[in-house]
């Protein structure tokens, strides 16, 4: 009603108030993570039902495969004429000896340097002494020599063992030998009475009250089964399987009750707490 008076405020247009876009939201997760306890993408796997229940795969539990199911179309597994083997594609080419030499200064130095077995050459300017004649038979004279020489006397060092540091007294290793051995006993001996006083704590002494009623129990469950049995020993022709497993069965059940029963007619029983 109001806006359609005439009003010289409505000549003035008014401001058109912008509204401010707030910053576009960006989560802190990766969205390729896959989504917890997913039912999608675990089939023909070992994986359970739901995949990624901890939320914490970073990728796919189950990658995806192309082709799959029904393989690629005709015609992709045909090699393509345009992406053959070209030259120096694995290899680079062998760079030549200027390149190496002005790139690579190192290559041409050896690496290990072998020791030298000969002697050195002389030098040029070392010349021999000239002129010089001597009229000694070097051979004639070694020979002389070497038979007019005394023989060498060896001299023999015997080892007395008597004066020995540790002479008569039991070497360190069969020392240490004993004592690994005693160690090893004494662990054996520690394992046995742990293993003995565990099984001192594991059993205990039945009771004459407890043995009372687990005996009358036994002769309640034994006149159950024997009325059974009773029953069916009127059957002197046991013409199916079902007859026959059922009497094996109540002979087998009376002969256990009674042996039961026998063993708990003992004086001391002790029963086993862990069972």
């Amino acid at each position: 009603m109001y806006a359609t008076q005439e009003s010289i405020y409505n000549i003035i247009p008014l401001k058109e108030v912008e509204a401010e876009k707030p910053p576009m939201y960006r989560s802190k997760h990766s969205g390729k993570i896959p989504p917890t306890a997913s039912t999608f993408g675990q089939g023909g796997t070992s994986h359970p039902q739901a995949t990624n229940l901890a939320g914490d795969a970073p990728l796919k539990v189950v990658p995806d495969k192309a082709s799959r199911s029904m393989g690629k179309h005709p015609g992709s597994h045909q090699p393509d004429p345009q992406s053959f083997l070209k030259k120096n594609d694995k290899t680079a080419a062998v760079a030549g000896l200027k390149e190496v030499k002005r790139d690579q200064p190192h290559l041409l130095q050896p690496v290990v340097i072998k020791e030298k077995k000969k002697p050195a050459l002389p030098p040029k300017d070392d010349t021999p002494i000239m002129n010089l004649v001597t009229s000694k038979n070097f051979v004639t004279a070694n020979a002389v020599e070497t038979i007019l020489a005394a023989p060498k006397k060896s001299v023999a060092v015997t080892k007395d063992y008597l004066r020995k540091e540790d002479y008569g007294k039991t070497p360190a290793y069969l020392h240490k030998i004993k004592g690994d051995i005693e160690a090893e006993y004494e662990y054996i001996r520690q394992l046995q009475d742990q293993e003995a006083f565990a099984r001192s704590n594991q059993s205990r002494l039945l009771s004459d009250d407890d043995k009372h009623q687990l005996i009358l129990g036994l002769k309640a469950k034994w006149e159950a089964v024997n009325t059974d049995y009773q029953a069916t020993t009127h059957l002197t022709k046991l013409d199916t399987i079902g007859k026959v497993k059922r009497k094996e069965t109540y002979e087998a059940q009376l002969q256990q009750i009674e042996k039961d029963i026998e063993k708990l007619n003992r004086k001391n029983i002790y029963v086993d707490q862990t069972a």
